[in-house]
């Protein structure tokens, strides 16, 4: 390859990965205000992890309105000190990414822990879980634990449980009194 067009293009690289301070200043801006509305935030290591399967997760994410971004680590320290949120993200290792549940945490959890298990290159680090701090061992009980919907739908049915059985007595009384009144008709 030509010299001069190899120089260019580290150049344009090197451009593309240099912010300037009132982007990086938007930037946290943006990453505080999403921390602000977050109900969980969980930290993972995404290094190895291919772009297709990236992608895969974000979809699955958006579908229960959480969303995942790679964020470079002082620039996420500094939203969070913003937020006054005391997590020290100065011990986790490698290309941090972030993912924000804004209405479940459970189901968010739940999507990262099954997604850590398909690929073994993506790591759980730890996270906020409605304002308190969670190791990747908690992160990974809290996955076992069933979703909201879940939770909703198993406490209507014990409610309707009875309701139902009180109704099948009812019914099978009603049924012995027909059949009583059609047994002395004849």
């Amino acid at each position: 390859m030509n010299h001069e067009f190899v120089s260019r293009l580290r150049q344009k690289r090197r451009f593309l990965f240099m912010l300037t301070r009132e982007q990086k200043e938007k930037l946290v801006e943006d990453l505080a205000d999403k921390i602000k509305r977050q109900k969980s935030l969980i930290f993972t290591d995404a290094k190895g992890v291919k772009v297709g399967d990236v992608q895969k997760l974000k979809r699955e994410l958006k579908k229960v309105e959480a969303e995942y971004r790679v964020a470079k680590k002082t620039l996420v320290d500094l939203a969070l000190k913003k937020e006054k949120k005391n997590l020290d993200i100065s011990g986790f290792n490698g290309s941090l990414a972030l993912s924000l549940g804004y209405k479940d945490p459970i189901a968010l959890i739940k999507i990262l822990a099954k997604f850590a298990k398909e690929k073994d290159t993506f790591k759980i680090l730890g996270g906020l879980v409605e304002d308190r701090i969670v190791n990747a061992d908690q992160i990974k009980e809290l996955s076992k634990i069933s979703s909201k919907e879940e939770l909703i739908a198993r406490l209507i049915g014990l409610i309707k449980s009875p309701i139902s059985g009180l109704a099948n007595v009812l019914e099978g009384n009603l049924r012995k009194l027909v059949g009583v009144l059609s047994a002395i008709k004849k």
